[in-house]
């Protein structure tokens, strides 16, 4: 049976703060088998014989909006797909290997033209590179320092939503659950 990842958006922010074995229990009786969760940040792991990644992303949110009484954006990838993201280098190894880079998880992907102008907003701390329904931001400072989503080229794109990720926690999420 096939395993995913459901990326829930905010989920741990103010009063969104469902416990753990709680966002479990609802994916259990929403039907998906195997469920686990990783790190109080809206990470469900859990395998289901459903084939449509956007059909999971639907039934999802609706089970949670009408079990928690709020929307939950959710993003819905398979264990290969996240697996290849922890894999991805997609920057060059010095700015890997110092920096922190976020994958921002979207429903679909960019269009060319909002990608090509996304990957040329560069800053001296920020750089981003845009993959399928990915996009990639290597920021070298902390997120709070970085003024990139201030710039009026950043404005100007009106990215869709999306739920971001430390690459490095994607990597302990595949080495924890789906190796």
């Amino acid at each position: 049976m096939p395993r995913y990842v459901a990326l829930l958006r905010g989920i741990n922010l103010g009063k969104r703060r469902p416990p753990m074995a709680e966002l479990k229990s609802l994916f259990e009786q929403a039907g998906f088998t195997d469920v686990e969760t990783f790190i109080a940040s809206g990470n469900v792991i859990f395998n289901s014989a459903a084939k449509d990644t956007q059909k999971l992303e639907s039934k999802i949110a609706k089970h949670l909006q009408a079990s928690l009484g709020y929307e939950v954006d959710t993003f819905v990838r398979t264990a290969e797909q996240i697996v290849a993201i922890s894999e991805s280098k997609v920057f060059a190894k010095e700015e890997e290997d110092s920096h922190a880079i976020h994958v921002c998880f979207l429903h679909d992907a960019l269009s060319p033209d909002i990608a090509r102008k996304l990957e040329k907003i560069r800053t001296k701390h920020d750089a981003f590179k845009a993959a399928g329904r990915e996009y990639y931001w290597l920021c070298r400072v902390k997120v709070v320092d970085s003024d990139v989503w201030k710039t009026p080229e950043m404005k100007a794109l009106r990215l869709p939503d999306c739920t971001m990720r430390n690459v490095t926690s994607i990597r302990k999420l595949v080495a924890k659950h789906l190796q």
